[in-house]
């Protein structure tokens, strides 16, 4: 078994074409059932998809790889050569090493954040709903979890990282003076829109509000920062009352329009607005950043604010790759060993076989009144014949050019621990056959 990762991310793919591959929670579980019945196998799969990212993980053989580079691009629509100019794939322990980072905040556009560690165990969980996780892909993301809480408990690689949350209000502050006489509106009722609400709530602005699709789902969240509570279609008819707007949602067309925006700057006589969207695909048109009175950012936008330089953080860094390495390593490890299980199975039923005919022989010597002791005699002699007849064979067969290795290999499965390990000699002359057949 392999694995391989497919993927793109906030370094390789603008967020316009990330926004075409976006799924949502609910979307990840069939999504996987329709990657298997598009290729007729039955692979193990996971999928990662967040604002930053989405990624295929898949357990198989490497010749999948054109195959699944096809299918995504079909869901996206666009043509396979067009994804592969901003895809990336990454087989066994370069994937490996990809999803240990990736789960430990390596490779997120905010370094060290949390989020993406909660982001992949959901994933994990649609997979496994999904029926298409499989042993491998399991073994793989529980060890890059046991990673990244090692990772989060030994080094400080989320101390020095600014949320996209954080972020956020610092842009606002550098935009108003005074926080506290804004009103601000959250669009979305997700874990984002949570996170940006703490932050902003901490400043005690002077009104907020929250719309939201589903009015419940609005409603509960809404009243942990005694928010008010919009209908999603109040929204282009109230936007003009708020002075901040951060919205992330799982629509896939923008929710807020270069029309909206313009009404709302006529009603607040051209005073500004200042407007996040986290969102991916995007929840404002991008047509909006263009009035000159709206200052709009996008989660890509965020990415030079949340970036921190320093010599600790390059030193959490360095001790976060050497964990990870650790891990990668282990993984690589277990996985190699799992390519030799039906070599051990195979091995394990020739010798069950075996012993099953030695003893039903002895049966039958015991039986006819032979003596016990010459029985025992004679049936270990068969077994030790039938361990040793295919490698005497091998010996015997193999020409003088690859002899040495052979008996080099031969003396370590046998002599590991006798006092000729290693100083078998028969390069030149043959070597005795066990006779199998000796005893009958």
């Amino acid at each position: 078994m392999s694995v391989f990762t497919l993927g793109l991310n906030h370094a390789t793919a603008p967020l316009d074409l990330r926004g075409r591959f976006a799924f949502s929670a609910e979307q990840l579980a069939p999504t996987l059932r329709a990657f298997r019945q598009k290729l007729q196998r039955s692979p193990e799969a996971a999928l990662v998809s967040t604002c930053n990212r989405t990624e295929l993980y898949v357990g198989a053989d490497a010749s999948l790889v054109a195959p699944a580079v096809d299918w995504l691009a079909e869901v996206g629509g666009m043509s396979g050569a067009a994804l592969r100019e901003h895809a990336y794939v990454l087989e066994n322990e370069a994937a490996a090493r990809h999803a240990f980072r990736v789960a430990s905040g390596l490779d997120s556009m905010v370094l060290g954040e949390p989020q993406i560690l909660g982001q992949m165990k959901q994933a994990v969980r649609e997979a496994d709903t999904a029926g298409t996780l499989g042993t491998t892909l399991h073994q793989m993301f529980q060890r890059s979890f046991a990673v990244a809480k090692e990772v989060r408990t030994s080094t400080e690689i989320g101390s020095h990282s600014i949320s996209m949350a954080a972020a956020s209000v610092r842009l606002a502050s550098q935009l108003f003076e005074d926080l506290s006489e804004l009103k601000v509106l959250f669009v979305g009722a997700g874990e984002m829109i949570e996170l940006v609400a703490t932050h902003f709530a901490a400043r005690k602005p002077r009104a907020m509000a929250l719309a939201n699709r589903t009015r419940e789902r609005g409603e509960k969240l809404a009243g942990k920062f005694n928010a008010e509570v919009l209908p999603l279609a109040d929204l282009p008819h109230r936007l003009g009352e708020f002075d901040v707007v951060i919205s992330c949602t799982a629509s896939t067309l923008p929710i807020i329009g270069l029309g909206a925006v313009e009404r709302a700057l006529k009603a607040r006589k051209r005073r500004p607005i200042f407007m996040v969207d986290l969102a991916v695909p995007r929840d404002i048109e991008p047509e909006v950043s263009r009035l000159s009175d709206v200052y709009l950012y996008t989660v890509d936008d965020l990415s030079s604010l949340v970036q921190i330089a320093g010599e600790k953080r390059q030193a959490a860094v360095q001790q976060a790759e050497a964990i990870i390495e650790t891990g990668v390593q282990g993984f690589v490890n277990w996985l190699g060993q799992r390519g030799t299980v039906p070599l051990i199975q195979a091995l394990n039923a020739q010798a069950d076989e075996w012993r099953a005919s030695e003893i039903a022989r002895a049966r039958k010597l015991i039986a006819k009144g032979e003596n016990i002791d010459a029985v025992l005699e004679s049936m270990s002699r068969g077994l030790t014949q039938k361990m040793l007849h295919g490698a005497m064979v091998e010996l015997n067969a193999t020409d003088s050019d690859h002899r040495a290795e052979l008996t080099h290999t031969v003396s370590r499965l046998f002599l590991r621990n006798g006092p000729a390990a290693g100083k078998t000699e028969s390069a030149s002359g043959p070597v005795p056959a066990a006779d199998t057949d000796s005893h009958l």
